[in-house]
């Protein structure tokens, strides 16, 4: 099962309408769950909800081969941390999908680690949908002893100027 989650704040009706399409023509058949959020697309080819409680989003995520969503950080660390593939396709502000276009950038740099797989465009989605279900995400390194040994220098920077 593959769970298609768009976030709450902005309608995705491309995305939702995209993999529904893809549903519709027979092309691969994987069971989709998806919460749609404020979306006006009604899908006809999977199970939709706008909106999921917190259990059942879980046990959708948790149960879940491979997730398909927006861009956002939210989304992508929620994959990262539940170490499930995340196939994203970032909202863009052309389709009033968002204020600013900070998901493509987001997108990309998180696709250049190895992280997550992107489809920038609608066209792209069959194929990467494929690709997801042999996606292996690379596991994000937390940097900690970089950020302390940071906080530390600026600390002693500073406290060496106040003398």
């Amino acid at each position: 099962m593959i769970f298609l989650t768009v976030g709450t704040q902005f309608p995705f009706d491309r995305l939702v309408k995209a993999i529904d399409d893809i549903l519709g023509k027979g092309i691969i058949d994987e069971e989709i769950i998806g919460q749609t959020g404020q979306t006006s697309y009604e899908p006809r080819h999977f199970r939709a909800v706008k909106f999921l409680g917190k259990k059942e989003f879980d046990e959708n995520l948790k149960n879940a081969a491979g997730i398909i969503g927006h861009a956002g950080m939210g989304t992508i660390r929620m994959a990262l941390d539940n170490d499930k593939p995340l196939l994203a396709m970032p909202r863009l502000k052309k389709y009033h999908e968002v204020v600013h276009d900070h998901q493509v950038e987001i997108a990309k740099k998180f696709e250049e680690l190895g992280h997550i797989l992107v489809a920038y465009q609608e066209q792209e989605l069959f194929s990467k949908v494929q690709e997801l279900k042999h996606f292996v995400p690379n596991k994000r390194q937390t940097q900690v002893e970089s950020v302390i040994k940071r906080i530390s220098e600026f600390l002693q920077q500073n406290n060496g100027s106040a003398n």
